[in-house]
């Protein structure tokens, strides 16, 4: 992608992502209409499935040969990252939005011939817009975020990471992961996928585990992350297939073999 189309395309993504969160901010203390997914605590809004929409009828208005991914479904079948793709999570964290009304984030990621070249991670209530494109570094509003310490010290780090790594799993054993917890100076759970991979950008916390998650959760999260000297991978440190569901783990690379001596240790 030459760099006339891609700063076409981040001005364009940008204005949209501030535009829908202002949106939903206005629209926040509103009744919800809350359904649930493939479980209970997957929740979904109306106002995910409008923000989708928003987007999609903006994209395909100025861009209609590019193809989109939704979480909610309203994007496109897409079994390639051929061409320019648009990956997009309308609201990471709906059971924040939903409970809290903060701790939640829109997420775009856009991608040409599989290549993350633009990701943009919006923090709506805080108006935090995460925002990197390719070999450009990586920006936390207009300030930018430098790269990840070279100097970590292993029982320095904060990991951000699921309670439920903490119990039976089907990943790793708990009690390796107890270990792990023990080993490091600190653990967080933000609930928000989105949220947690611009926090390792900004270097607040020094990794970021999770079990499964899908491409609109980590599209725009991985081109931050690289921007600043980060590292993303399953939690085995094999590459990630973008269009599938994928365990992760996004660090500092500075401790990424201790982390994966925790892991393997515990695999299952």
């Amino acid at each position: 992608m030459d760099n006339i189309l891609r700063d076409k395309i981040y001005t364009h993504a940008k204005q949209w992502i501030l535009a829908a969160g202002e949106q939903i901010r206005n629209k926040i203390n509103e009744p919800r209409i809350i359904t649930t997914k493939s479980n209970p605590n997957d929740l979904v809004t109306e106002m995910d499935k409008q923000t989708e929409v928003f987007f999609i009828s903006k994209i395909k208005e100025v861009f209609p040969g590019h193809l989109i991914i939704g979480e909610e479904g309203f994007g496109d079948q897409v079994d390639t990252l051929d061409g320019i793709v648009w990956i997009i999570d309308p609201i990471d964290g709906t059971m924040n939005f939903v409970h809290q009304k903060k701790n939640f984030a829109i997420s775009i990621g856009i991608y040409h011939d599989g290549i993350g070249e633009i990701g943009l991670i919006y923090d709506v209530m805080a108006d935090e817009l995460y925002q990197a494109k390719r070999s450009e570094g990586a920006y936390k509003n207009k300030q930018p975020l430098v790269q990840l310490k070279s100097n970590l010290k292993f029982e320095e780090a904060l990991l951000g990471m699921n309670h439920y790594f903490l119990c039976e799993n089907s990943f790793v054993q708990e009690t390796s992961m107890q270990q792990l917890v023990r080993a490091v100076r600190g653990s967080r759970t933000y609930g928000s996928a989105a949220l947690e991979f611009a926090y390792v950008a900004e270097g607040i916390i020094d990794a970021y585990l999770s079990m499964r998650l899908a491409p609109w959760d980590i599209a725009a999260g991985i081109i931050l992350v690289n921007e600043v000297g980060g590292v993303t991978t399953n939690l085995y440190g094999e590459d990630l297939n973008r269009l599938k569901i994928n365990s992760i783990l996004a660090c500092n690379p500075m401790i990424q073999e201790q982390l994966h001596h925790f892991i393997e240790k515990g695999r299952k």
